[in-house]
């Protein structure tokens, strides 16, 4: 099939999903065709088999701010047209499915279908807020097919959107044969333990508590803390650690790839977010043999086994965290143990292999029931 493949391109999960998924299909010998402003983070010097067309937005003194939305959907229907895709599968309900709506519109036949794929937020905060509901729910209920990254954004998109369209739940995913704990030849424990978060730094994250856990690690062991990605709480989490006086003991690291680099260093990953719709960042970490400290909210629980590929514990309860992870980060044998148990489950629920599949039975589900009709 030809698929053009809309999503953010910045460093999050919505986004490096819709990237990892368009690798997948190039490999099985789709036609793949991004349309995003940017070139997303998980394509940069990838082997794939597919095009990136950029969006331009238009820089003009009458418009306060850019109309993106419009630029969006005028190249999807350029490209649409022209490389006469069957698919046009948008990641993130806003603005994307609606910009995808309106450039069905300006489309020749035979139109595309259009596939939105929900990632959490999209639905949880800017889906909720009355502003942006009914274009929100305009965007879904005019897909042709609807996917949620678990059952609990599912189930929280029936309550905040309601109506009637149909929502199959589709797992992010990871490849177990690419991704996986690598040998690090030349690392030393001079910090003691390695500790890792990985995020894009929003309020939900809870990157406070990321830094308040680690302080009480700190004060029990020898140990480093890893801080990957980027966004509006780094800042203050750099003054956290230096009021905390830990500050010689964290490494920021910005937006890094390979990530499995840096988890192939780590023993324990702290994930206590608010909520989170899946926790792609949880599975890669599972899939590296890193067990996961999180909260019992969310999606997490689909992905993380509480007691054994991880611990799960209540929103905020720093203390019971840090426990938590000391006592996996004191014994050897329970870390390798957990970390073996969250490898099987990555390889045995969540390989591309099981869930790239069940995109391509949608893609044919819905272009057959549009021939048909």
């Amino acid at each position: 099939m030809k698929i053009g493949i809309t999503c953010y391109p910045t460093y999050g999960g919505s986004g490096i999903v819709a990237s990892e998924l368009g690798k997948e299909l190039s490999d099985r010998g789709h036609d793949i065709h991004f349309i995003c402003y940017e070139m997303p983070i998980r394509l940069h010097n990838a082997p794939i088999s597919g095009f990136f067309h950029q969006v331009n937005v238009l820089a003009y003194p009458l418009f306060s701010y850019p109309p993106y939305c419009l630029a969006l959907a005028a190249k999807m229907a350029e490209v649409a047209n022209y490389e006469k895709l069957d698919i046009l599968h948008v990641h993130y309900a806003i603005p994307h499915a609606v910009s995808a709506q309106l450039a069905r519109q300006l489309c020749d036949e035979p139109r595309p279908k259009v596939i939105t794929t929900l990632h959490g937020t999209d639905i949880t905060l800017i889906g909720s807020d009355s502003s942006f509901l009914p274009v929100t729910r305009f965007g879904i209920q005019k897909s042709d097919g609807v996917t949620a990254v678990s059952d609990y954004l599912k189930e929280r998109t029936q309550e905040i959107v309601g109506g009637t369209k149909s929502i199959d739940v589709i797992y992010n995913f990871i490849n177990t044969e690419n991704f996986g704990r690598r040998e690090t030849p030349g690392v030393t424990r001079r910090e003691g333990r390695a500790v890792i978060h990985i995020s894009n730094f929003r309020p939900v994250k809870r990157i406070v508590d990321v830094v308040n856990v680690f302080a009480l690690i700190r004060k029990r062991m020898k140990s480093v803390l890893l801080m990957v990605g980027d966004g509006p709480e780094r800042a203050k989490a750099e003054k956290m650690c230096h009021d905390l006086g830990i500050i010689d003991s964290v490494r920021f690291l910005g937006s890094r790839t390979p990530i499995q680099d840096l988890l192939s260093v780590s023993d324990i990953m702290l994930f206590p977010s608010e909520s989170e719709s899946f926790g792609l960042a949880a599975l890669e970490a599972m899939a590296c043999e890193v067990p996961v400290i999180g909260t019992n909210s969310g999606g997490l629980p689909e992905v993380v086994v509480d007691g054994e590929t991880g611990l799960l514990f209540r929103v905020g309860d720093v203390e019971s965290m840090a426990e938590g992870a000391v006592s996996i980060l004191e014994s050897e044998e329970r870390k390798a143990h957990m970390g073996k148990k969250g490898r099987e489950r990555a390889a045995a629920f969540f390989d591309s292999s099981l869930i790239v599949p069940q995109y391509e039975e949608l893609y044919e589900r819905v272009v057959n029931d549009a021939a048909v009709s």
